[in-house]
Order: C-alpha cells, then structure tokens, then sequence
C-alpha cells in the first residue's frame, strides 16, 4: 500500500480538511474520501518525500500502541460504536505513521470487515497474538476485555525486554570505555615510551615491543580495523537471524554461563503469560499453543512446543505433553497439571508466568552482582599489562642512568 496525502472539503460545512491515508491507488482514495461525506480536492502520494529520516520519527512506538489498546477498550465498554471509537483515538494519536492506519481501519470497518482482519493487514503493527485475541474478543462480545489484556500483555513485555537491556547495557558500558583507554594509551602514551629509547639507540623491553607493534597497526590501519569490526558485526547479525544461525544462537542463550538461567526465566514467563491470555480470551488450547510458538522467539521452545501440540491434538494432557522436556524449567509442567486438575489452567498459567518474572528479577540483580568482580579483574589486568608494557622501559633507563 501507498501513503497519500489529501485536501477535501465537507459540502455540508464548507470546511477544509486534510489527512493521509493508505490506499492501493488514488481511486481507492478517492472512494474512501467519498464515502466519508468529503469531496476530494488534491491526492498525491508520500511515499517520495519520506526517507530514512521520516521513518525513524513516525516509528510506532511500544508506549503508542498500549496507549491506543487501553484507550481503545474504555471507548467500547463505554458502549460507544467501534467506528466512532477509532476516530476517537485517532484524534489523540500524535504518531502520523499510526494515524494512516488508524484511518485505513476505519474505513475497513465501516466497510463492513471485523476489527481482527482489519488488524491483520498491518502485521509490522499487529502480531499474531493481537489478532487472535481481537478475533475470540469479537467472537465472544467482550472486544474490550480483550483489548485490555492485550495492553496488559504488551506492557509485560515490554518491561520485560527493558529488564533484559538494562542488564546488558552495564558490561557493555564498561567495556566499550576499557576499549577506549586501551586505544588512548596505544596511540599516544607507546609512541612516546619507542620515540625516547629510538634516541638513546636502547632497546625496548620485549612486552613494550608487542605494544608498539600494536600501536602500529591500530594507527596505520585503523580504518580496516573499524570497517573489519563494522562488516563482523553485520555478518554475525545475519547470521544470527538465518535458518542456520538463529536455532545454533538460540540454544547457546539457553546454556551460556551467568547468562542462560536469565533467559529461560524470560522464555518460560513468556510462554506461561502469553498462552494463559489467549486461553482467557477464549482462543483453544491448541491454536494458543501455536501461537505462543512463535511468540517466544526461541527455535529450540517452538520446536518442543510444536511437539506438545500434537500429543495434546492427540489426546494427552499438556502437562504430559511437556514434561521432561530439557526445553522447560520442572516447574512448569508441575503448575500446568495443578491447572489442569483444578480446571483453572488460565489462571495458573498466569500464577507460573509471575513466579519467573519475579526469578527474572533476582536474576537480573545477581548477573549485575556476578559481573562487577568479572570486570573489575578484567581492568586490573589490562591496566597492569599497560602499566607493565609503560613503565618497565621507564625503570629501565633510570637503572641504566649511570650508562646514559
């Protein structure tokens, strides 16, 4: 689809009004206008003016989406039309980008098409799991519960994910500025330490000399050295996101030490909150289990996740179903039988995902914790090879001071 920008009147009022839409063509636009009560004036397409820029400024953002869920729910159990509603939140959308769809999804609505397929032409905005919540919502009567438990959901997530970042961002701090200090000292403090013994026609202490020739190749080939870094970094993303590389960087965050107990506490809350929502919205066992699949975004989870799915499609429980499966936590199984038992397996699918969000918690705080010492030994012995590879010639000379 286009984006097009348009200037119409209303015959009723004389007033001008202006907008985009998405559209596949000017007709279409055009239809869509008419439809509305408006006389179109000029339509021409966006799509030429916007460039890298405009689209990180009009990127939806997670905040705009909870934000229209939950203003979208109040509306409807206000008992206000879906239409009605949408323009409604579509006058308090601020985000261009989620203005046009907004837009496009009530002209489908209006068009007579449910709100779930409306959602689903616009997969980079609506996931799998919003549809099929919207869809059992829409099925059931209760569009406005639904909406609210995708906002919950959504607001988990994203909370979650900064959880995940927050505990990365610290070592990466730390050891991007260990890098810089080491260039520092490589390219201004080494030269110096080879440039005075160069003039007394002394030599260099043999871990000093691995230093200058270091300090050589960094200032003499820098530039290969940065797009070297720059070209490694974007052929392990694509590797990492390939058919081979995704499963082999999957199973290595499950198992990697310090890191791999923080992951799977993300992946099993992720799984137990998710499929617990869509089985509170009313979506089946079966289709929650699928969807959840793909929801967690680990091949080695989907995998085992798949294969429940067809023993329970075929008759066994899911707690069966998963059970000793090195892809999930003994916990899990354990809180889905009592579910299961109870008749009450949303909620205590629910229950289980609060529990590992509460150990994602602990486990956040005890790698920033572990990793503190890790990086502080780390500094000690570079700044002791620095100061080593420094100071020794300097010793040096003072000890040959009497020969000088």
């Amino acid at each position: 689809m286009l984006t097009y920008k348009y200037t119409a009147t209303n015959p009723s009022s004389g007033e001008k009004v202006k907008g985009e839409l998405q559209a596949q063509n000017e007709q279409s636009v055009v239809k869509a206008l008419t439809e509305r009560g408006l006389a179109p004036l000029t339509i021409k397409s966006s799509e030429a003016q916007s460039g890298p820029l405009s689209k990180i400024k009009d990127r939806i953002r997670t905040k705009d989406k909870i934000v229209f869920y939950r203003q979208l729910a109040t509306l409807i159990n206000a008992g206000l039309p879906l239409s009605q509603s949408l323009r409604t939140v579509v006058e308090q959308t601020k985000n261009q980008k989620f203005q046009v769809i907004l837009n496009q999804l009530i002209i489908d609505i209006e068009s007579g098409i449910a709100l779930g397929q409306g959602f689903r032409k616009h997969p980079e905005v609506f996931d799998t799991i919003v549809v099929s919540l919207v869809d059992a919502g829409e099925v059931s009567g209760t569009l406005d519960e639904a909406l609210e438990r995708i906002a919950n959901q959504t607001e988990k997530d994203a909370e979650t994910a900064a959880k995940i970042k927050g505990a990365m961002v610290y070592p990466l701090i730390v050891l991007s500025v260990i890098v810089m200090v080491v260039v520092f000292m490589l390219t201004t403090v080494v030269p110096q330490i080879e440039q005075l013994y160069l003039d007394l026609n002394k030599d260099l202490p043999f871990i000093t000399k691995i230093m200058v020739g270091t300090s050589d190749i960094i200032t003499n080939f820098w530039w290969i050295l940065l797009l070297g870094t720059l070209g490694g970094g974007y052929l392990l993303k694509r590797y990492a996101s390939s058919p081979s590389g995704k499963p082999f960087f999957d199973k290595f965050k499950m198992n990697v030490p310090l890191f791999g107990p923080m992951f799977m506490a993300l992946y099993m809350s992720r799984f137990a909150r998710t499929s617990g929502t869509l089985l509170k919205t009313g979506v089946s066992l079966l289709d929650s289990l699928r969807i959840t699949a793909k929801a967690i975004n680990n091949t080695e989870i989907e995998k085992s996740l798949d294969r429940a799915a067809n023993k329970v499609k075929g008759g066994k429980a899911l707690s069966e179903s998963i059970m000793g499966d090195i892809n999930f936590l003994d916990l899990v199984p354990q809180m889905i039988k009592i579910g299961e038992q109870s008749g009450s397996l949303d909620a205590m699918l629910d229950k289980t995902a609060d529990i590992y969000e509460k150990e994602l918690d602990d486990k956040v705080k005890n790698i920033s914790t572990a990793i503190e010492p890790i990086l502080m030994v780390l500094l000690a012995g570079i700044a002791g090879v620095l100061v080593g590879a420094i100071l020794l010639p300097v010793y040096g000379l003072i000890g040959q001071g009497g020969g000088i």
